[in-house]
């Protein structure tokens, strides 16, 4: 009954977070707001959708590691697993402002969330804690980058086309949005409540379930995305992808969850932080130094048996 609830809690939000994305910009779209700005907004969030469901529905149940887990394993996730087969599939040439601010900010929030996490160890506090302060911090990390993200845009706005958005009447697009708003909250509970059954039954911490299951589970979307990318000859959009998910699920969504419930990551330890940075600087070195803004197959090769390595010593430290 466990994996009925984790595969279908994880389909509906999936599918909660498509209609909630469709619905919204085409709400947006029939108000005359732009597509750039529907693209920044709506679509960034559907994209997020499921680690926020999965990471806020985690904290109100006492989960916090399945919470912090989440976002941890889905941005390893993220820049080892999603970068290193895309560009497996293609290799990826970095464009010169994803190599100086993008990668440089996805390092920022991994070393934000380290220092927000590690109060014991940096603090000599009795208990690791990411507080509501935290959370609020996080949050005005994610308006700057909000901020910046639109400048980027509106520069780059007269060069890129802009996405068709399919149009809906009024009823149909308020209709997405309720229905994908409802399969995205009794999903998260769905898929909480068997990802944690799922742990204690195999005797399994929760931090591993999180860091391992729901983070590749929650992550789906943008593999997926990223592998069709490149098999239409557009891998590059593959680590804009994955950059821009790392983001907002440090500064979006914990910094969500931490403001409406403060989280303690008793089972996520340093080393898992560690890993979060080391991937993100990876990453950095293998677009920045070794072949000239490209990451090839060999490259991708190495980024996907790191994550594998990571994975496996997880499994051996139960």
């Amino acid at each position: 009954m466990s994996i009925i609830y984790l595969i279908g809690g994880l389909l509906l939000i999936l599918l909660g977070a498509n209609g909630l994305t469709d619905g919204g910009a085409a709400l947006a779209k029939r108000f005359h707001i732009s597509d750039i700005v529907i693209g920044l907004t709506i679509v960034a969030f559907g994209t997020s959708a499921p680690e926020l469901t999965v990471s806020v529905s985690s904290a109100l149940k006492g989960s916090a590691d399945i919470a912090i887990g989440n976002v941890v394993g889905s941005n390893i996730f993220n820049t080892l697993m999603i970068v290193g087969c895309t560009s497996i599939v293609a290799p990826i040439v970095v464009t010169r402002n994803t190599l100086v601010h993008e990668i440089p900010l996805c390092i920022l929030a991994s070393l934000a969330l380290f220092f927000c996490s590690c109060d014991i160890l940096l603090d000599r506090s009795p208990l690791d804690v990411i507080s509501r302060a935290d959370g609020l911090l996080l949050l005005g990390f994610f308006a700057i980058f909000i901020s910046y993200t639109f400048a980027i845009a509106h520069k780059d706005q007269a060069t890129e086309p802009e996405e068709v958005i399919q149009p809906m009447p009024l009823w149909k697009a308020l209709l997405w949005i309720l229905g994908g708003l409802a399969m995205l909250i009794f999903g998260g509970n769905l898929f909480v409540d068997g990802a944690t059954s799922i742990a204690r039954g195999l005797g399994v911490s929760e931090s591993i379930i999180g860091l391992t299951l729901v983070a590749a589970g929650t992550s789906l979307p943008e593999l997926a995305t990223s592998i069709v990318a490149a098999l239409k000859k557009n891998p590059e959009m593959a680590i804009g992808n994955a950059i821009g998910s790392n983001l907002f699920n440090i500064f979006f969504v914990l910094g969500c969850t931490a403001t409406i419930s403060p989280l303690h990551p008793a089972g996520i330890t340093t080393l898992d932080l560690l890993v979060l940075i080391a991937s993100s600087l990876l990453l950095w070195i293998v677009a920045f130094f070794i072949r000239k803004r490209t990451i090839t197959r060999l490259e991708g090769i190495i980024m996907v048996a790191c994550y594998v390595a990571y994975t496996i010593y997880l499994i051996l430290q139960q």
